[in-house]
């Protein structure tokens, strides 16, 4: 039987995902045997799993920074939002369907038992599970049927730290604010508060702390300082979105469609000194990059029509003209088609026109492609023929079939390594590219053609700006904040009460 400790914030992005993220790797630095819970999550970016089933990324984060493999019962509930009112709820790693937000409401209790299964399996196969709640403990209107926050507290026995981001202003009425707003029983649970995001003299803070720690009746276990770490993100709250809009020597913008899922897609290309990887949302920010990525999207045909409404759309048929490059991903490879069919309403329903560049046609229908694939780009053309033999690894997740046609051919042999199968994906024609693979930039080599296409293209020596292993990469920033968690945080504290539980 595990022993298990609960991240909660007191708000969305105050920093649960990072913190547990930190906790799996101090613990698995110490010796444990240790894993990610999270019961519901809601975000765009998903991942599948060597079985085929969808979860979450931000437990894929941790189970990485734990040094396991993501398993599906580290999330068994993913809501992935279609619009502002309804979610596709995924089960265990499967579609269960689409809901209201009013109706998932009232069904949610009967997952219970879905949630208890994959916590027990994880219970029974490691020293110490982490669990990360959602948003905030104290969303009054939500706590009688909650569980993800207090009420897997309860269900798991686990003792809480609560997490409040000063770096937004008002820690002090957050913590203080939601502990008020929890039933007695609830607070009980609540064994420390931690201050993140601070940046300065910790020194003049101390008095608020001493304050907080009066106040609330609980000890304040740490004050995090605000870390530049590259670590994979949780959902739209990301701040790379609001990040430079400078330029670099090799510049990529990437559309900031309204439903953007699965962004992590370039956090490789990101990693490379001398490249910009810009999120753009208009016209006006689109500027003149050497590369533009459309990314995946939950809802493939409404983001095309908010590109066509804000002038995007034709911003990047312009760009194409010019000899741009133009990749799609996924939902953004959809889009480069010729048509978008959706007889079944799957998303909106009936037959849009496409952008166009690439000959094909997109059917959406109503089962979801979830797998893992590995394979090569063959036969690629136009400026990143450099990709020829590079050995891609990724995975699809998507309700569309596209069908290629004339001028338009696929760019890589890919083995399905769920189902044992192979096949060929993508399309290419002239500088247009397209992929259902998300991950498709994750190997080193695929990074490095790619800038050294751009680079020759415009005459510029890249040879001091080559790729990096992303997987060594992202273990040395788990390293990272695990190093920053120890020096500010109260571990002797937190192992106490790790070890004390809940009676």
């Amino acid at each position: 039987m595990a022993k298990a400790i609960m991240v909660c914030g007191t708000m969305s992005n105050a920093g649960k995902s990072l913190l547990a993220a930190g906790l799996c790797r101090i613990f698995k630095q110490d010796g444990y045997k240790v894993a990610p819970f999270k019961s519901q999550n809601m975000a765009l970016n998903s991942f599948i799993t060597k079985e085929g089933l969808e979860m979450g990324r931000a437990q894929v984060m941790q189970a990485e920074a734990a040094g396991i493999q993501p398993l599906v019962c580290m999330n068994p509930i993913l809501l992935k939002p279609t619009n502002d009112v309804g979610s596709q709820v995924i089960v265990n790693g499967e579609v269960l369907g689409t809901m209201s937000a009013r109706d998932y409401f009232a069904y949610k209790k009967q997952l219970i038992p879905d949630i208890m299964k994959a916590y027990k399996e994880l219970d029974d196969n490691y020293d110490i599970v982490v669990i990360e709640g959602a948003g905030s403990p104290a969303e009054i209107n939500l706590k009688e049927e909650d569980i993800v926050n207090m009420g897997m507290a309860k269900m798991a026995k686990a003792p809480v730290l609560l997490v409040g981001d000063i770096d937004r202003g008002g820690v002090f009425a957050q913590l203080i604010g939601t502990v008020m707003l929890l039933e007695e029983e609830e607070k009980s649970y609540v064994k420390g508060l931690i201050i993140n995001k601070f940046r300065g003299d910790k020194s003049i803070l101390e008095p608020g702390v001493a304050m907080l720690e009066e106040k609330a009746g609980i000890p304040v276990v740490g004050v995090a300082p605000y870390m530049q770490l590259e670590v994979e993100d949780e959902d739209s709250l990301t701040e790379r979105f609001n990040g430079n809009q400078e330029v670099d020597l090799i510049d990529i913008a990437v559309i900031r469609t309204p439903r953007i899922s699965n962004f992590t897609d370039f956090n490789p290309l990101e990693s490379i000194e001398g490249v910009s990887v810009r999120y753009v949302k208009n016209v006006h920010e689109l500027k003149n990059p050497d590369m533009i990525i459309l990314p995946g999207t939950k809802n493939t045909m409404e983001d095309l029509l908010w590109m066509r409404q804000n002038g995007l759309e034709a911003a990047i048929l312009k760009a194409a003209g010019n000899g741009k490059i133009i990749f799609g991903v996924c939902g953004g490879y959809q889009m480069l088609g010729e048509t978008l069919s959706d007889p079944n309403h799957v998303e909106a329903g009936g037959t849009i026109k496409g952008m166009g560049l690439l000959h094909m046609d997109t059917v959406f229908e109503e089962g979801k492609t979830r797998t893992r694939v590995s394979g090569t780009f063959q036969n690629v053309e136009g400026v990143l023929q450099t990709l020829n033999g590079v050995e891609l690894e990724g995975y699809e997740i998507h309700m569309g079939e596209s069908t290629l046609k004339e001028m338009t051919h696929a760019i890589t042999h890919i083995k399905d390594e769920v189902a044992g199968t192979e096949k060929m994906d993508g399309a290419n024609h002239d500088n247009i590219y397209g992929t259902y693979v998300h991950g498709v930039f994750d190997k080193e080599d695929v990074a490095k053609a790619i800038v050294e296409a751009i680079g020759g293209l415009k005459g510029i020596d890249v040879s001091q700006m080559s790729s990096i292993d992303f997987a060594a990469f992202k273990e040395t920033q788990y390293d990272l904040l695990a190093a920053g968690l120890r020096e500010h945080l109260d571990m002797k504290k937190i192992y106490e009460i790790l070890d004390g539980g809940i009676e």
